[in-house]
């Protein structure tokens, strides 16, 4: 995995001034070295310039980037971040063609695949992936981006350039670009916050490739297509047809991400999505007389302070133990205290160049960190809740039945932490209410689709576009700030397909949430793993955290300085720090309740502090 930055002009000639330009990729580069520092790169030309800083995962010794190939006389450049599975048939259909490879690096099976097939090269993919291919022949950019939007491409376009790079850090180095926001980034942090509208960098004139669309810069400017999108189709098969069909699917998408040249490891929470993903890995490296690393996260002191609730049913711990009594496992387990938790809030903001989900963010952080200093690459059980139903929205009543995001229904608890005069200027009941319908109008419904069912597939579509992205953002970069590649299974987008049309009575048969997932892997788990309840990340209960918290919100607020202060009401927010917390009502998600939020205005003022934006 790495990380790739550049820019592009038709009024100016790079070369003219090389070493100047030349420095600006290093310094872009640089500024997201964290993403990989086995090899570094730049390519400067007369109207492009690209850089890429390496994680070598794959073809250890002859796939530095940027990579050019020359064909028929034209140069083809491509600097490329992510992880291509399907390598071998691609591999073999490139060669019947009669190309020739001077690698087994993914990278040139991609750049082989646009000389051969165009912009449709991507549809061939499988895999996680953006990428920047410069084609010298007809003078144009070109920025792809997976179907999922597992791994990241932010753009900004300035007096005709165009910047772009993994993450948004890295545009700031550029002479042309600087962090600046306006009344829609705080819509943004405020009303959608922790998660984005599409395409939406936050920042002022900052935009991110949308996921399944690859975009065109030319001397005529930039256009986005899409060239992936999901399709509603009536779905014909059998239960029991349909149950083969996921198991194939799953283990596939799991055999194809255990391709790598370094060991790999997982994940182990200890809920169904992890634990199946582990036992397949297992199972592989078991046939090849190797063990599998596996890692479980938690906080220390979470077994004395820990409080059951709805969303949180019970603890990992035990059901973790099950695993290794039933699997033979390398296996280690991760603890944050408090004060460890609390100093990452400001990292995590560091790494995603924005506030993000708090102590969720802030813990996934170190512990990629620490898993980093064992292995390089990591499966993960993220995205099956998405897919196969996982969350209380896809089954309350309350949820179901709310005209706006699901995971965010109480948007009354937004506006009470700002002054009456935010609460006007922002407007971020309207602005939800606006993003909300957008969303609504572009769900792929069948036709004559109407009621629950209708109901059921906006909810699915709002999950995968809105909800899955925000997971997978916050574990790009918390993985990939600490030099660890976070490879997903479930967003393989053959499940995500076959999945969109299974009808939901299949998914949640006889009101089992999750049970075709479940069925599905009926003799490869114990039943106290294959039938545990949903309990989502973990999150500690310690009220010597939020104690902490709570310290640093009235240091905030009493210093008249704080950015974010001319936006909160003061005397609110005071009375709220009076109040004991309620864990069990979230305001985003499952795991986003009352210390979150105080979490969350300590980030934010730390990200206007950082950048020193103005309001």
């Amino acid at each position: 995995m790495c990380g790739l930055a550049g820019f592009c002009s038709f009024d100016q000639n790079y070369e003219k001034d090389y070493a100047y330009w030349n420095n600006v990729l290093i310094k872009m580069r640089k500024s997201i070295n964290h993403r990989g520092e086995d090899e570094t790169g730049q390519y400067l030309k007369n109207n492009v310039g690209l850089s890429h800083t390496r994680l070598t995962i794959r073809d250890l010794h002859t796939g530095k980037q940027p990579m050019t190939i020359i064909k028929n006389n034209v140069e083809y450049t491509i600097a490329y971040n992510g992880e291509i599975y399907n390598i071998e048939p691609l591999k073999n259909d490139l060669l019947s063609k009669g190309y020739t490879l001077k690698t087994t690096s993914d990278t040139e099976i991609i750049l082989l695949s646009y000389i051969e097939y165009g912009v449709d090269c991507a549809k061939y993919l499988n895999g996680i992936f953006s990428f920047a291919i410069w084609d010298s022949g007809i003078k144009k950019l070109f920025l792809f981006r997976d179907r999922c939007g597992v791994k990241p491409l932010f753009y900004s376009i300035k007096r005709n350039t165009i910047v772009f790079g993994s993450e948004i850090k890295a545009l700031f180095q550029h002479p042309k670009v600087s962090p600046e926001i306006d009344i829609n980034s705080l819509r943004e942090i405020f009303a959608i916050g922790p998660a984005r509208t599409e395409g939406n960098g936050v920042f002022k004139g900052i935009y991110e490739i949308k996921y399944g669309h690859y975009g065109v810069y030319d001397i005529n400017g930039f256009k986005e297509y899409p060239y992936w999108e999901l399709e509603s189709k009536e779905f014909t098969k059998s239960y029991e047809e349909t149950v083969s069909d996921v198991r194939e699917l799953v283990t596939s998408a799991v055999t194809y991400q255990m391709v790598s040249d370094v060991p790999v490891c997982s994940f182990l929470s200890g809920g169904l999505d992890s634990c199946i993903v582990t036992a397949i890995a297992s199972d592989i490296m078991k046939k090849e007389n190797k063990k599998f690393n596996t890692f479980s996260f938690d906080f220390t002191d979470n077994n004395k302070y820990f409080v059951s609730n709805s969303f949180q049913p019970e603890q990992d711990r035990p059901y973790v133990d099950i695993m290794l009594n039933n699997f033979d496992l390398n296996h280690t387990y991760l603890e944050c205290n408090e004060v460890d938790l609390f100093d990452y809030l400001y990292h995590s903001v560091d790494a995603k160049d924005l506030p993000g989900m708090a102590d969720v963010d802030a813990s996934m952080l170190y512990f990629c960190q620490q898993v980093s200093k064992h292995n390089k690459v990591t499966l993960t059980g993220e995205c099956a809740d998405e897919i196969f139903g996982g969350y209380p929205w896809f089954h309350k009543e309350e949820f179901i039945n709310s005209n706006t995001f699901p995971w965010s229904i109480n948007a009354d608890v937004r506006n009470s932490i700002l002054n009456q005069d935010s609460v006007k200027e922002l407007d971020i009941l309207n602005y939800i209410k606006s993003q909300y319908e957008i969303s609504l109008s572009k769900v792929p419904t069948l036709y004559g689709e109407k009621g629950i069912k209708k109901r059921q597939r906006e909810i699915s579509f709002l999950n995968l576009k809105w909800f899955m992205t925000t997971l997978l953002d916050r574990m790009d970069r918390a993985s990939m700030n600490t030099s660890l590649e976070a490879r997903v299974p479930y967003a393989d987008h053959r499940i995500i397909e076959y999945m969109w049309n299974v009808p939901w009575e299949y998914k949640c048969p006889n009101g089992v949430i999750k049970g075709l997932l479940r069925d599905s892997m009926k003799d490869i788990l114990p039943p106290e793993i294959l039938y545990r309840k949903k309990s989502p990340y973990p999150k500690t209960y310690n009220p010597k955290y939020e104690q902490l918290l709570v310290n640093k919100v009235r240091e905030i607020l009493s210093n008249s300085s704080s950015p974010i202060l001319p936006l909160l009401d003061k005397n609110k927010i005071l009375s709220m720090l009076n109040e004991k917390s309620d864990y069990g009502k979230p305001w985003f998600g499952q795991l986003m309740a009352r210390p979150q939020l105080y979490a969350y205005i300590i980030q934010i003022n730390y990200w206007l502090k950082k950048y020193h934006l103005s309001i």
